[in-house]
């Protein structure tokens, strides 16, 4: 019986795979999650808006956004679930730009949101759209360390 025991280093690259893994696979959940809410923007009406909890006067100012406020939140959770497709693939290289792209956008939705007023007129927004920006945040962390370890070997 011949028992060959790897050194525990050994374990540590693959260890650090599967939980890159595990993190792209959420990434994909996440974003998955921020097209359907992306496509239901798009579907939304005063009756939905207001079904879903908001007043009158918030489905309005939600509804008046520009077009700009919708082709950012469309660049987020795309580029974000393309970026996390490629983390999970090991295309570090894509999966950076891909998910510097989502950030940058989620960042002019922010400020975009700020701006136009909607923080104000749905205190709830700041708060989800924080929670989306940092979680950007983290998946373009994420690719950057990846690249720079694939560049390194």
């Amino acid at each position: 019986m011949n028992l060959t025991l790897a050194h525990p280093a050994a374990a540590a690259p693959a260890r650090g795979a599967r939980l890159l893994a595990a993190a792209a696979l959420a990434g994909i959940a996440w974003n998955a999650f921020g097209v359907v809410q992306w496509l239901k923007t798009e579907s939304a009406t005063l009756d939905s808006l207001t079904a879903g909890g908001l007043s009158p006067a918030q489905a309005a100012l939600y509804l008046s956004l520009p077009a700009w406020i919708s082709v950012a939140f469309a660049v987020g959770v795309g580029a974000g679930l393309a970026g996390s497709v490629a983390l999970l693939l090991r295309r570090h290289r894509h999966a950076l730009v891909l998910l510097s792209l989502s950030l940058l956008a989620y960042a002019v939705l922010f400020a975009g949101d700020a701006w136009l007023g909607l923080f104000a007129a749905i205190p709830g927004q700041m708060a989800i759209l924080s929670v989306v920006v940092l979680i950007a945040i983290g998946l373009w962390a994420l690719a950057l360390h990846a690249y720079r370890q694939q560049i390194r070997h």
